[in-house]
């Protein structure tokens, strides 16, 4: 009777223990986590642009953050977005839409948790390069004259937005013009000297890429694009057909297809 007892206070004090202790997470389980997204917009957009691609990803089990990306310079809004690649445990999936395309070629350094970028009608420059070098590289870019007047910063620096009334012509063509109305008055301006400022070590010559654009993108040429994906050796390169500059807002599902693909290889 007293083995009977004993027995059955140790299996008590065993479950116990298992509640109190659970097992620890199998390799194999910890394999099939997934990699988190990190998006960072560009210029004249914010964080609501990845909207649809946020709720997409979100769906597929993903962990996702939308960077605020200050705009301000490649040095700084590169060292910002690091600190928040730092913040991340596991495999990491950078993704930058135009300027944040130049953002994201500077904010690896080093960091071996990340695994894969995409550039979605992104810059991605080599070491010396700039924006407006380019986009001006090949014809077909209409920015400049879709641009204000500059706002003079107390710095002495300059502040560039698109004129509302030309935005969606611009930078959003097969956007809803009411969608486009709001995105014109929310626009995130950048400073004139970023997109001036010349690019540092190029981190898609360690970190493999995929490139997606839109067809009639006005304010990186095309031809730019598919020269910057190729120049990159790019895995997979996507021309959204009638899609402009901003195609992670008109066509979420295919940005959202190419992520996940990246993803897939980051694990």
């Amino acid at each position: 009777m007293d083995s009977l007892r004993t027995a059955h206070v140790s299996v008590s004090f065993l479950v116990a223990l298992m509640v109190t202790f659970p097992p620890p997470v199998k390799a194999k389980e910890k394999s099939m986590s997934k990699p988190s997204i990190v998006l960072v917009h560009g210029a004249f957009a914010d964080s609501s642009s990845w909207d649809g691609v946020v709720t997409k990803l979100r769906a597929q089990g993903y962990p996702v953050i939308a960077a605020a990306n200050p705009l301000r310079s490649v040095k700084g809004d590169a060292a910002y977005v690091a600190s928040v690649l730092d913040s991340i445990e596991g495999p990491i999936v950078l993704v930058g839409h135009s300027y944040g395309g130049t953002v994201i070629t500077n904010a690896v350094n080093g960091n071996a948790n990340v695994k894969a970028l995409v550039y979605v009608a992104g810059f991605a420059p080599d070491k010396g390069e700039t924006a407006v070098y380019l986009s001006g590289k090949f014809p077909g870019g209409t920015l400049g004259p879709t641009l204000a007047p500059p706002v003079t910063l107390p710095d002495g620096g300059k502040d560039l937005y698109i004129q509302q009334d030309k935005f969606r012509a611009q930078f959003a063509a097969d956007v809803p013009a009411v969608q486009t109305t709001r995105m014109a008055a929310a626009q995130r301006p950048v400073t004139e000297a970023a997109l001036n400022e010349a690019s540092g070590d190029a981190a898609w010559k360690s970190v493999p890429s995929w490139f997606i654009y839109g067809e009639l993108d006005n304010n990186i040429p095309a031809a730019a694009i598919s020269y910057m994906a190729e120049r990159a050796g790019a895995r997979k390169t996507v021309n959204v057909k009638g899609a402009s500059h901003v195609v992670m807002v008109s066509h979420p599902d295919q940005v959202a297809k190419l992520i996940g693909e990246a993803a897939a290889s980051a694990r």
